[in-house]
């Protein structure tokens, strides 16, 4: 969204993605306030700016994600600080509550609000909150706020990267990169569920497909077979299993590997194939069952957008490949990675 300097909304400036897991709040704190400004600010803006920036938790389950803020980011003319706060979905209604407790419509400030939730909940805030959102789709969001971050880094440096030789775990190296010349390109974006983009400018794209297997399958999956119960704790216990305890793997069926077809031994031939075998059942971890789960979901995230990449003819109009940064989940890039290249 393009806002001219001489029409400056006022502050307090957010922005939210009300997704089907997670909220993400976006927060723009001034640090370039004049004494002027700061003399007719309302103490209602000053008690939420403290409130937003001087907490690392919010109630039970809102957390503000302190290694990700942006600093002395230049936005509109305005000088300041990007702070990134997420809670769960389910949490929303008390979110709603505290913006009504807190006297936030009486800001006259305009709520921008992206995600399929902002249309879920846009009658819960004009309701309970008096807030009006205006709504914006969110995969023009998702481009737009791609190539924001490229360009303005993260606090000086490169905000993308890409695994080099993700295969060996003994070599791979994350190199930094930037999407300087990124047209034409494949932009996969994994939430709840998972959308798959064929992007050829700022505004040429096209959702090719998607799939139901994302990261709200990970985490439900992982709920049910291991007991965790947040993202962060599932993608811990990954980190610590050994998918291989419960996948069937080529070499599992051929001795090695399939040379025929160019298929190593070491891929996976059947996702948690090895559980049908009680002895095996017995001997596995929850660590060990996490990270199949996000070897499987992976897996077959990297199958679907290699697919959509060949149909698209992508590949032949761009062989290097590139790969962005989501949400700190490398493990889950370097997985999807590893994977795509042992199968294809």
């Amino acid at each position: 969204m393009k806002l001219r300097d001489e029409k400056k909304p006022a502050f307090p400036w957010f922005g939210m993605d009300i997704g089907g897991t997670l909220v993400k709040l976006v927060y723009f704190e001034p640090v370039d306030i004049t004494a002027e400004e700061e003399q007719e600010e309302v103490e209602n803006l000053k008690s939420i700016r403290r409130y937003l920036t001087s907490n690392v938790a919010y109630g039970k389950t809102g957390v503000r994600d302190v290694h990700l803020e942006l600093r002395n980011l230049t936005m509109c003319g305005r000088t300041g600080n990007l702070h990134f706060i997420r809670f769960p979905t389910q949490a929303m209604p008390r979110f709603i509550q505290m913006g009504r407790d807190k006297n936030f419509s009486s800001l006259h400030t305009t709520l921008c609000a992206t995600g399929g939730g902002a249309y879920k909940f846009e009658n819960d805030f004009r309701t309970m909150a008096d807030l009006e959102l205006l709504k914006l789709d969110e995969l023009d969001c998702l481009i737009h706020g791609l190539l924001f971050v490229d360009r303005v880094g993260f606090n000086g440096h490169p905000e993308c990267y890409y695994f080099q030789n993700p295969s060996d775990t003994q070599s791979c190296v994350k190199k930094p990169c930037t999407l300087d010349n990124p047209f034409p390109m494949l932009l996969v974006n994994i939430g709840s569920g998972v959308s798959i983009l064929a992007v050829y400018s700022e505004t040429n794209y096209k959702r090719v497909t998607g799939t139901s297997l994302g990261g709200g399958t990970f985490l439900g999956l992982c709920c049910l077979l291991t007991g965790c119960e947040t993202f962060e704790e599932a993608l811990e216990m990954a980190s610590k299993g050994d998918s291989t305890n419960v996948d069937k793997l080529v070499k599992d069926i051929y001795g090695g590997d399939y040379e025929r077809f160019g298929l190593q031994g070491s891929a996976v031939a059947s996702s948690f194939g090895h559980m049908m075998s009680k002895d095996k059942r017995d001997s596995i971890s929850k660590e060990d069952l996490a990270r199949a789960t996000l070897v499987t979901i992976t897996n077959n995230i990297g199958s679907i957008a290699r697919m959509c990449a060949v149909n698209e003819t992508l590949m032949k109009r761009r062989r290097n490949k590139e790969q962005t940064r989501k949400g700190g989940k490398e493990s889950l890039k370097a997985s999807e990675d590893h994977y795509a290249r042992d199968w294809f």
